[in-house]
């Protein structure tokens, strides 16, 4: 449905037109832009309608700002017939004020269909047959709520030969119709009539309304009733009392007899006027009935009838003015009201915006409106029937904190009528005042070891501010005592100021704490203010005395030494003993609990001194044992105990054959505790030693196992006697391993040195081309010097020749060789012939001869290799040694020693004839050889000199 409104921008009023019966919810027009404003406006000003009636038919949704309707409008509740009909309401905006009318006016639509009353019951009349052409009939009108175009617009009657309809219109619009006889009626041809009225308007679409008539024919009366006057006019006042006659009617009738009695009657009236005005149906006298409400409707208009007693009917029209009375007082409507208003709002702030309105008309509805009472406010009219209350001075709410502000209005009525209406204006707090504290310091007492948080002292402050102005909290500042934050020792209640413990204090340790406490409000920006809290430590007896003389020092027995010729009174000694407590918590007293003679000694109640009571004589014990009992005086009081020893002798051996046995019970006792401790952990060492050490054995054992399962090559142990030189003085001072080995894993293998003093062992592989491989020593047997299968010399005067002497001249190498052969395809030693490692026992003992072949073999190999190698370093890895240079390897080309022989085999073909005629008389005893110096020894690597120092030793 198209909408139609019209903007009035004098006085700043807006006007809209829209149809009734429209949804709720549909759109009336657009505030915002009809009156200029932003969106934004309407929200921060909290835009709202405000009226003074009980439905509010529009809603403005400051969103969006538009007018929706709120609630279903019927124009016919609203105005009734009344016609244009409108409404109007106010739209109010805040911070600042503004205030802009609004008229809506309702359009009628066709939503009311035209009706008779009494429609089930149908019209009836009586007509006399002597009627002549052209008399009427009057019809009872409809009655169509609608207005204008939708009203009632036409009556139609069913189509009959004896009567037409013709239609009258009233002064203020209305229509009404007459039946008009067209042709006699005949009652012998027809003594009854059945027609129908029907009633339209002029809506889209069409509606209708119908009603039966019946008309009977009777004879002769011929005349109707006429009255004098064609309209009545009256006044009357709104507070008419019921019963009052207004005016009064009157109609003739031409007839006589019955048919010139008339009967008058009000014609049907809408709504409420039948319970307003009545009628004397003989007289012809209309009065109140009810109650007349100027502010309702002003004026009233009836159709009054008068019928006689033969069926016919004459009409006229009323009309009754209603003249105003001052009956209604001013009625104030409160449309903006801030409150609670700030302290510091400035002079001049609007407060709040009324509307006093007065039903009444001209002086009865003029007003005045004022304060009645002296007030710091004033009143000024904005728009019509609109008010302001401003502020004319400045407030302070810790002064006066609220207003009740009575607002008066009186109209020009006589009498006047008046009413008021009370404002109660709260002044809200700004944050100007700061929290205060009552003292400028607080002392608190806690007793030391209480227990962790315990409540020490309860601090407040006051704020003459309001609500989250005055509400305080309380903050701990962050200082320091005695180095550490003070928070590590009291907590403070933010809320309550309650100062609790965090721990427990110790006197001995710090005698109080100052802490700050600021107390802060709620305001922004917050106002503080600060109070120094001294918390005084409280001593309690937890300390026991502690003596300080006399002192066990290292489980010694100390003792007081008392000459025999001690007189009374003597001083032996003075416990000394001190308390950390303070106050009475540390004052001492000594007392003598127990004593090996109490009649001998006393103790100093107050100062610990022990003196004698009487005289020492010499039946006194030398050994004098006395318990002495330090008391403090506090609640409960603590003590500690401390023993004297007294020795009453004249000489120090005395006193020490008495307290030998004390010393020696003491240690004994100390030292016990130790010596278990001790024992226990050296089981537990040698337990775990021997478990670790049979482990390693069975690991060596399994890996030696798969040495020999990994090697193919038979393997010839030889183990020769051993010899050494008796005197020391010749060439082979030491006995000399030499190891060579040759496997197929040779990668498993290294090069080693062999240890002094095992025996050489020699092996020979028959499928080698005879050179040396592998020395094995067996120390188990023949290291030791006094072993039973060590072989002893050939004879007392068996000795060798310098020439003699196998190996190289002189103790040139202190240390045995082992070394090992590897693969030519390996890496780890180059610079020899391969030599392959047997695994079995020769089957029976080698021959001499034999064993002249294998060292002249070995003596041609080592040849070999020292003519392959040349000077320099060998490229064999040693184990004591970086560099393994030729100059240690022994020269077997000059001369070999041959076991259970004295002769020695050269290389040189000479020295072997001279070695076998030797051999062939090795029966005779050999010459005597005198001492030679030894030749120097070769260059030696730090660390074989010092196993060559080791194994000389050994």
């Amino acid at each position: 449905m198209l909408l139609l409104f019209m903007v009035d921008t004098v006085g700043g009023q807006i006007r809209y037109s829209i149809p009734e019966e429209m949804k709720k919810g549909s759109v009336i027009g657009n505030v915002a832009q009809d009156l200029g404003l932003d969106v934004k406006r309407l929200r921060s000003g909290r835009a709202r309608i405000v009226t003074g009636e009980n439905v509010q038919y529009a809603e403005l949704r400051t969103d969006k700002g538009i007018l929706v309707v709120n609630e279903r409008i019927d124009r016919e509740q609203l105005c009734g017939d009344v016609t244009p009909c409108s409404f109007s309401f106010e739209v109010i905006l805040e911070n600042p004020i503004e205030l802009h009318r609004i008229t809506v006016e309702v359009l009628d639509i066709n939503d009311h269909a035209p009706v008779f009353p009494n429609m089930d019951k149908p019209l009836r009349f009586e007509i006399s047959e002597s009627a002549t052409v052209g008399v009427q009939f009057p019809l009872q009108s409809a009655e169509d709520l609608d207005v204008g175009q939708n009203t009632l617009q036409d009556y139609i009657l069913s189509s009959n030969d004896n009567f037409i309809l013709k239609q009258h219109e009233n002064p203020d619009g209305s229509k009404y119709v007459e039946m008009v006889l067209q042709k006699p009626l005949d009652r012998e041809q027809q003594s009854r009539l059945s027609l129908k009225l029907i009633a339209v308007d002029g809506g889209t679409p069409q509606r209708s309304g119908t009603i039966n008539i019946d008309v009977t024919v009777l004879d002769v009366n011929d005349n109707a009733p006429v009255f004098n006057q064609t309209v009545y006019k009256a006044s009357v006042m709104e507070n008419t009392m019921k019963g009052v006659k207004i005016l009064t009617v009157n109609a003739t009738d031409a007839d006589s007899g019955s048919n010139g009695i008339l009967a008058y009657s009000l014609s049907k009236m809408k709504g409420s006027l039948a319970d307003i005005f009545k009628i004397d149906e003989t007289t012809g006298n209309i009065y109140v009935s009810g109650e007349l409400d100027y502010e309702k409707n002003k004026k009233y208009e009836l159709r009054v009838e008068a019928k006689d007693q033969g069926g016919l009917t004459g009409t006229s029209k009323v009309v009754i003015e209603v003249l105003d009375v001052n009956d209604n007082a001013p009625v104030i409507n409160v449309m903006s009201f801030s409150s609670p208003l700030s302290e510091d709002s400035p002079p001049g702030t609007t407060i709040a915006v009324l509307n006093v309105k007065d039903a009444d008309s001209d002086k009865n509805g003029q007003i005045k409106c004022f304060i009645e009472s002296k007030l710091p406010f004033k009143i000024e009219s904005s728009l019509t029937n609109y008010y302001n209350l401003i502020s004319d001075q400045q407030f302070d709410r810790e002064t006066v904190s609220e207003y009740n502000i009575t607002i008066k209005a009186t109209d020009g009525g006589s009498p006047p009528l008046s009413s008021s209406k009370t404002l109660n204006l709260k002044i809200s707090d700004v944050n100007d005042n700061a929290p205060l504290f009552h003292n400028d310091r607080y002392s608190a007492y806690v007793t030391e070891n209480n227990p962790a948080g315990i409540s020490i002292f309860a601090i407040s402050a006051t704020d003459s501010d309001w609500s989250q102005n005055a509400r305080i909290s309380y903050i701990l500042e962050d200082t320091q005592v005695s180095g550490s934050p003070v928070s590590t020792y009291v907590n403070l209640n933010s809320e309550t100021g309650v100062i609790s413990a965090v721990r427990s204090f110790d006197y001995e340790q710090i005698k109080q704490v100052e802490v700050i406490v600021k107390a802060q409000d709620g305001g922004s920006p917050p106002l503080s203010s600060n109070v120094t809290v001294k918390i005084l430590i409280q001593d309690q007896n937890d300390n026991p005395p502690q003596v300080l003389y006399p002192v066990l020092t290292g489980g010694s027995v100390v003792a007081e030494m008392v000459p025999r010729s001690a007189d009374v009174g003597y001083l032996v000694t003075k416990v000394v003993a001190v308390d950390v407590d303070s106050g009475q918590n540390a004052w001492l007293s000594y007392k003598l609990q127990k004593a090996t003679d109490r009649a001998l000694f006393e103790v100093g109640l107050q100062n610990g001194e022990i003196r004698t009571i009487r005289q020492v004589n010499d039946k006194d014990a030398v050994k004098q044992r006395l318990t002495v009992i330090v008391e403090d005086n506090g609640q409960p009081s603590r003590s500690a105990t401390v023993i004297v020893n007294v020795a009453v002798a004249d000489s120090f051996p005395e006193v020490l054959s008495e307290f030998t046995d004390l010393i020696h019970d003491k240690e004994y006792n100390d030292n016990l505790t130790f010596y278990l401790v001790l024992a226990l952990a050296v089981v537990s060492f040698l337990f775990i030693t021997c478990v670790v050490v049979i482990i390693s054995v069975k690991i060596y054992r399994w890996r030696q196992s798969r040495i020999l399962y990994q090697s193919n090559l038979p393997v010839i142990p030889y183990y020769p006697p051993r010899y050494s030189d008796t005197l020391g003085t010749g060439t082979l001072q030491h006995v000399y391993n030499y190891e060579v080995c040759r496997t197929t894993d040779s990668r498993k293998s290294d090069c080693k040195f062999g240890r002094a003093g095992s025996q050489n062992v020699l092996i020979m592989d028959p499928s080698s081309t005879g050179t040396m491989q592998r020395i094995q020593s067996e120390k188990s047997i023949l290291d030791e010097p006094d072993s039973p299968i060590e072989q002893k010399p050939p004879n007392n005067d068996w000795r060798f020749t310098q020439g003699q002497r196998p190996g190289p001249s002189g103790p040139h190498m202190p240390y045995g060789t082992h070394i090992r052969w590897t693969p030519k395809s390996g890496t780890r030693a180059t610079g020899g012939p391969e030599v392959a490692m047997g695994t079995g026992p020769w089957p029976q003992p080698p021959t001499e001869a034999e064993q002249l072949q294998a060292l002249m073999a070995a003596a041609n190999e080592v040849s070999e290799v020292t003519a392959t190698l040349g000077p320099g370093t060998m490229g064999l890895s040693t184990r004591y040694s970086p560099q393994f240079t030729l100059q240690h390897v022994p020269d077997y080309r000059q001369n070999v020693y041959i076991p259970g022989s004295t002769a020695t085999l050269t290389s040189n073909p000479q020295q072997q004839q001279a070695t076998a005629q030797q051999a062939a008389q090795q029966a005779l005893p050999p010459p005597q050889v005198s001492a030679q110096p030894e030749p120097p020894k070769a260059a030696q690597t730090p660390a074989s000199k010092k196993k060559s120092t080791k194994k000389e030793k050994k």
